[in-house]
């Protein structure tokens, strides 16, 4: 007799991956994870590939990750995924020292950061009838 199994936290149509302990603060994380927010993801592995960010690199990594989990444990079609959401939060951070003058020193702040992306197949039919809809406003 072990616990239930916990409801899938997704929809069936959703895949996610999740990085921790990337180095580099949330809110310049957060300025990639704009870039590919909503686009297709070839689209978004092609932005990330030619961005001139140095997290862009793992954030393709992660992106993949995504798209292979989709791929392979939910049977999900990879032309039509979305970055549906793209979530960065604060992990740890650590805390060095640097002598200052006088006899004082300076507090360095070396911030990591989480990132979930989370995509979803959308159908085609659904898609054209967005794009059509966003062209008029």
């Amino acid at each position: 007799m072990g616990k239930p199994a916990r409801e899938r936290a997704l929809a069936d149509n959703e895949a996610c991956a999740k990085g921790g302990l990337l180095r580099v603060s949330p809110f310049k994380l957060n300025l990639v994870a704009q870039m590919i927010r909503g686009k297709p993801v070839e689209t978004a592995m092609n932005d990330l590939e030619f961005c001139r960010k140095r997290i862009a690199g793992p954030v393709r990594k992660l992106l993949k990750s995504a798209i292979d989990n989709a791929e392979n444990n939910h049977q999900l079609d990879v032309d039509s995924l979305v970055v549906a959401q793209a979530h960065v939060g604060k992990h740890l951070v650590m805390k060095r020292s640097r002598a200052r003058a006088r006899g004082r020193f300076a507090r360095i702040l070396k911030p990591f950061s989480r990132m979930t992306i989370i995509v979803r197949e959308v159908d085609e039919s659904a898609e054209s009838e967005t794009g059509k809809t966003g062209e008029e406003n």
